[in-house]
């Protein structure tokens, strides 16, 4: 009997394969799509998944202009923001970020879905947000994902 079979393979940072993701957000759900590029940065859908390390693909989203929100979401949904002085609660909704920067409303949404410490910091610089079709990153050849495949 081979006991090498039944042992866990823990990944690390050496040992993760890494790789690049396009995906189009034209069209999509905002929440949706961000709980499927949250699972992505985390590493979930790989089978060598490790908790504790950043073992996820670095996701491009393209089209970020184009999101979708369901109802009125633009306007009723409100964020917060606390500065930690006084008077420093600032309230803003998705209209108003994404007006500023689509980025910013995408880092927001990713932002809470993913764990809230080091590593999660960590995980959310492999995520890169363009308003437009073109990016920087055609050097690291990314594959196109549909992500309505993914569930």
């Amino acid at each position: 009997m081979d006991t090498l079979s039944y042992k866990t393979i823990s990944v690390n940072k050496e040992t993760a394969q890494k790789e690049w993701v396009e995906i189009d957000a034209a069209g999509q759900p905002l929440g949706r799509l961000c709980s499927k590029v949250a699972k992505l940065l985390r590493g979930k859908y790989k089978a060598s998944f490790t908790p504790h390390v950043d073992c996820g693909d670095n996701v491009i989203i393209l089209n970020a202009d184009k999101v979708q929100l369901s109802g009125n979401k633009w306007n009723d949904r409100i964020y917060y923001r606390y500065s930690g002085y006084p008077g420093g609660q600032r309230e803003f909704t998705p209209a108003e970020l994404m007006a500023k920067s689509p980025e910013k409303l995408f880092r927001k949404v990713v932002k809470g879905m993913l764990p809230k410490n080091k590593l999660g910091d960590a995980i959310l610089l492999n995520m890169h947000v363009y308003a437009g079709t073109e990016h920087p990153h055609q050097a690291q050849k990314p594959k196109k994902l549909d992500i309505n495949t993914l569930k």
